[in-house]
């Protein structure tokens, strides 16, 4: 009962603050333009970012949790929401982008939030001085993951709402309050936004809130998975499994072009989608089945054997090759698995 009254609060402070930060964005010109490769043809507010650190930290104050974690959220919330909106106004080279990024993560870091150590198969392997640059590896991988695949209304933040869902199941699961209390937290302010945002959108993240969803993920993904094995390694991959897909294979797509990984493009998912026909929101809800679907199979997994989880890898595995497949988003040309399947049912029925 007391975890939707926190869903509640953070909901309606998140949906009375967006009309407030849309006019203010207005207001002082907090605005993204159209241009070349981007889908709006207005002017659109960009400051939806800040609304929802706001609404998440006075549902955290609220909640009076007793573990100290939760200051490295808001204070890394505050710093990556600061490198955000700075870029939103200036576009800040990518360097200068990425030493911001890394700033925030510090601030976890220095409040004890490491991938110190796995557990591989029962065998200790402590990373030592590494733990401290792997896990500045992770949150600002998974910062960029979910501001790369910011491109359509609502699906960011739709994807981080899967996500943060399925952290706070499988926290359920493990026993921890804490984690699960903040990611109830952050999905009532997401979903407040989301009124707002959802095509067609009044108001945006920003890269201010992409990154920030960004940062707040990937610290409770960490957070409630510290008892790092091989196979919980792969939760959080997994849960956030269509960021990861599209800012791998942009990487990729980049590299064989010959151009820089930095540079934009309008090659990703959502935009493979709607090049095959689907509509803004089909591709959206489409994206959002998807993430279910990688979703679901990350609780499978928690639940399963070694021998299960090994299946259901290799089942994930081959569900992403078709969904890379047959929505060209590396190559055209090559297609082994459908092309394969293709003759099979030819062979079979035809």
């Amino acid at each position: 009962m007391y975890t939707l009254f926190l869903l509640t609060v953070s909901f309606l402070i998140s949906l009375i603050l967006m009309p407030i930060f849309i006019w203010g964005s207005r207001r002082f010109g907090f605005v993204d333009h159209p241009n070349n490769r981007k889908v709006h043809l207005k002017p659109i507010p960009y400051m939806g970012g800040v609304a929802i650190l706001i609404s998440f930290a006075i549902g955290v104050v609220i909640s009076r949790p007793i573990e100290a974690e939760y200051k490295a959220l808001i204070f890394g919330g505050i710093v990556i929401v600061i490198v955000g909106i700075v870029d939103d106004k200036y576009d800040l080279k990518p360097g200068l982008k990425l030493i911001g990024q890394i700033a925030a993560s510090l601030v976890p870091v220095s409040h004890g939030i490491i991938i110190d150590r796995v557990t591989p198969f029962g065998m200790e392997i402590d990373f030592g001085i590494l733990a401290i640059p792997i896990t500045v590896l992770w949150i600002v991988g998974i910062i960029n993951a979910i501001n790369l695949v910011d491109g359509l209304d609502g699906l960011a933040t739709g994807v981080s709402v899967i996500a943060l869902s399925t952290i706070g199941f499988i926290t359920i699961l493990q026993g921890n309050v804490f984690v699960m209390m903040i990611c109830v937290i952050l999905i009532g302010a997401c979903l407040g936004f989301l009124v707002y945002n959802f095509h067609p959108a009044k108001i945006f993240l920003g890269d201010n809130g992409a990154m920030l969803l960004g940062f707040i993920i990937s610290v409770v993904s960490l957070m409630g998975f510290k008892n790092i094995t091989m196979i919980s390694l792969f939760f959080p991959i997994i849960i956030l499994a269509v960021p990861f897909i599209d800012m791998f294979f942009a990487a990729l797509r980049r590299y064989r072009s010959n151009v820089s990984l930095v540079k934009a493009d309008r090659s990703h998912l959502h935009h493979r989608l709607q090049n095959l026909g689907y509509t803004h929101t089909e591709s959206v809800v489409l994206i959002y089945f998807i993430a279910v679907l990688y979703s679901g199979a990350s609780i499978i997994l928690y639940l399963s054997t070694i021998p299960g989880a090994i299946i259901i890898i290799l089942l994930l595995i081959l569900t992403t090759e078709i969904i890379v497949e047959s929505t060209n988003l590396i190559d055209t040309n090559q297609r082994p698995v459908l092309d394969f399947a293709r003759k099979l049912f030819h062979r079979i029925f035809l």
